[in-house]
């Protein structure tokens, strides 16, 4: 028997009709005896018998392991292990495949032998279902060609994956930047390809939801440049900077000037405060012509600008876990921004 050329490792923590949906998708475009595994974070939904009904082997994570999503695509890799397939495409399990999209894959890392890993336009099912939901369909539109990372949806080389240990399971977030650098560093290649790739059900539709994910960024972005910000690409150490530098210098500025107009120095307060919006301003301004480059209209690349900068104070927040937890020698744990899905998958 040969080995099958692809593989599928799909995961999930009460997804709901969005892991139906995403499992149905890959069933289909699926080449006939190519593997199906669906991984399990703990769900308390019909997580399991979805999985079940869609015929993908499944595996379950114990909870004294601790979920990650690291953790989950390792597992989901082991299982394939058998079957020893060429390419190994991860989806998370509220994101659907597009029709095309593993024929495209596997042609571009089979022309391209350096290649590790491709990705392509992940987007959002219900952009304007809230601003929320938009600037996630922003997020997921990045450069075309060689790039520095790509997300939770991907084919990678087999070859590859294995040979730098996978993921790492102790991320609890930005586990896939961090697996491109080691790629990156042993010589393979990252590249993103204009090609349509999945569509991700975001299912974010209060501030909240959106809080927790700015912390998880913050997180994210601590660790990261924890681990790896001394090392010559300077990993993370640039965002960490600016969601500390933001995330405290715009608050704490807007506080002393209040401060300051409480004392009777209302002149000084309100040009402190005033410098401090205006240079805020300019940031947001500045993500906001970024965007344009990518061919969003101005009211939704300022949407994004003003999002991310309103985010900053959160993203300090999840730096701060970060340490406290490290300081404390603690493991992290996932931080969630979606509960259950509707019965509806909506």
């Amino acid at each position: 028997m040969t080995s099958p050329a692809l593989g599928l490792v799909a995961i999930g923590r009460n997804e709901g009709e969005r892991l139906r949906r995403c499992l149905a998708s890959a069933r289909a475009l699926l080449g006939p005896g190519a593997p199906l595994v669906y991984v399990d974070s703990g769900s308390t939904d019909a997580s399991l018998a979805i999985a079940a009904e869609a015929g993908a082997r499944i595996v379950e994570i114990a909870p004294a392991e601790g979920f990650t999503a690291a953790r989950a695509r390792n597992l989901g890799a082991a299982a394939l292990a058998g079957a020893a397939p060429e390419f190994i495409q991860f989806v998370d399990g509220d994101c659907e495949l597009v029709a095309g999209w593993l024929e495209t894959a596997q042609a571009r890392l089979r022309a391209e032998p350096g290649l590790a890993v491709v990705a392509g336009r992940r987007r959002e099912r219900a952009p304007g279902a809230s601003i929320f939901n938009r600037l996630c369909d922003m997020e997921w539109n990045t450069p075309v060609g060689r790039a520095a990372a790509v997300g939770g949806d991907a084919l990678y080389r087999r070859e590859a994956f294995e040979a730098v240990g996978g993921f790492d399971p102790a991320f609890i977030c930005g586990e896939e930047p961090e697996l491109c650098l080691r790629l990156a560093r042993a010589g393979w290649g990252i590249e993103r390809l204009d090609a349509e790739m999945t569509l991700h059900d975001a299912d974010m539709h209060r501030w909240s939801q959106w809080r927790r994910r700015a912390e998880r960024t913050g997180w994210a972005f601590a660790e990261g440049a924890d681990r790896y910000g001394d090392g010559p690409e300077g990993y993370n150490r640039r965002e960490a900077r600016r969601s500390l530098a933001w995330g405290l210098g715009l608050p704490g500025a807007l506080l002393v000037s209040l401060a300051l107009a409480a004392l009777g120095a209302g002149a000084l307060a309100a040009l402190l405060a005033l410098g401090a919006l205006g240079l805020a301003g300019l940031v947001v301004l500045r993500a906001a012509r970024w965007r344009r480059g990518f061919g969003d209209p101005w009211p939704h690349a300022l949407l994004y600008g003003g999002l991310a900068m309103a985010g900053k104070p959160f993203e300090a927040l999840g730096a701060w876990r970060y340490r406290r937890a490290k300081a404390r020698g603690e493991r992290g744990r996932i931080i969630e921004y979606k509960g259950p899905a509707r019965s509806t998958g909506s």
